[in-house]
């Protein structure tokens, strides 16, 4: 059973960078073919895909996002991470972390984290 949980402050202040990490269990971050993800859900809108980081590291990111998004990983802990610089109000969402797993025809995601609110607020 892979298990994913997303950790980091739930109160960030505008200007400020949001950092969040997600620890895996149950599946190695490495594994060919999957590739995981960082996902967030604004209030009372859908869920908006942020940025993957790979089996092999490589790392994908939305465009509209990516001058302010890093995401990197610490294979030894089995943890990736999200960094959005400059937040402001408007990234105020719950966060998910999810595991997309690639197949011949696509892929989709076959788990998720909890979520974890963050707030952006002075």
């Amino acid at each position: 059973q892979v298990q994913l949980q997303e950790s980091g402050p739930g109160l960030v202040k505008p200007s400020q960078t949001l950092s969040l990490t997600c620890t895996v269990s149950g599946d190695s971050i490495t594994t060919d073919y999957y590739y995981w993800s960082w996902i967030r859900q604004p209030p009372g809108e859908g869920l908006e895909w942020i940025g993957d980081i790979g089996y092999s590291g490589r790392t994908f990111y939305k465009t509209s996002l990516k001058s302010r998004t890093s995401i990197s990983r610490d294979t030894s802990k089995n943890q990736f991470t999200l960094q959005l610089s400059s937040v402001t109000p408007e990234d105020t969402s719950v966060y998910y972390c999810a595991r997309w797993r690639e197949t011949s025809v696509g892929g989709y995601y076959d788990y998720w984290g909890q979520g974890t609110q963050v707030t952006v607020s002075s």
